[in-house]
């Protein structure tokens, strides 16, 4: 069940490579008006998750120091992947965007993508209602992030329908995360619950903090301002009353 669950999770999560076409029946103006507050539900959701779901989790199966080591290498991981990579959700119009810059924004998607479906499984593994939120957090962070990943392909070069077939291949990756997990665990070497969701704590906190607050913080406006910051509570609310529910 819990292949089969996490493969239903990651192919809803690659669906929303997608929204890089959806975003083409909507007016820039508009788009770059939305978008902020997308940004700014993600952050809080990713925090959420990190906080009130998979660190308590992982705290339950190892102790504190072991778990907050592999918080640290998720972290760190997630800074080599933007530095080298160059992995960086654009939502800035004047960003400079160049023909590899696509190619590599590419890999470090699907790279990014791989981990996720393998954050899914092990999510499952632990108990589904885990995995349903695990599932929902990386959604939430999916939309601004396809959204801008999307803009990056078209800035760079590619057409509108190969920047929507790359992304569909790239989101694919998550299904053979899916499977690695699945072989790891099969394996014998330990639960690699213990490892995934402490590291995958580390990479949710550094995508909102290193990468999505800061584009909450270069809007201006104080009235978009507040309403971000309101949505952004908004969210940790929303991580909370889930974890509540599923306790419950």
């Amino acid at each position: 069940m819990p292949l089969l669950n996490s493969l239903a999770g990651v192919v809803i999560i690659g669906a929303l490579s997608l929204l890089g076409a959806l975003s083409l029946l909507l007016r820039d103006k508009w788009l770059n008006k939305i978008i902020i507050f997308f940004v700014s539900f993600s952050a809080g959701a990713l925090m959420g998750g990190a906080f009130f779901h998979l660190l308590p989790e992982a705290l339950e199966k190892e102790n504190s120091f072991v778990v907050f080591t592999y918080l640290i290498i998720g972290f760190c991981l997630f800074f080599v992947l933007e530095r080298v990579l160059r992995w960086r959700h654009c939502h800035d119009e004047a960003c400079e965007t160049h023909e590899h810059l696509g190619w590599i924004n590419l890999i470090g998607d699907a790279l990014h993508n791989l981990i996720d479906g393998m954050i899914v499984f092990a999510a499952f593994a632990v108990n589904p209602a885990l995995g349903v939120v695990v599932v929902i957090t990386i959604i939430l962070h999916e939309i601004p992030q396809e959204l801008g990943t999307f803009g990056v392909l078209m800035y760079s070069g590619f057409s509108r329908s190969k920047a929507v077939l790359y992304n569909l291949l790239s989101a694919l990756t998550a299904i053979i995360g899916v499977f690695l997990a699945y072989i790891l665990q099969l394996s014998g070497n330990g639960s690699i619950d213990v490892f995934l969701l402490p590291f995958a704590s580390g990479g949710f906190l550094y995508i909102a903090a290193s990468d999505l607050i800061p584009e909450i913080h270069k809007d201006r406006n104080v009235l978009k301002s507040f309403i971000s910051f309101i949505i952004f509570i908004l969210a940790l609310i929303f991580m909370f009353a889930i974890k509540f529910y599923f306790e419950k």
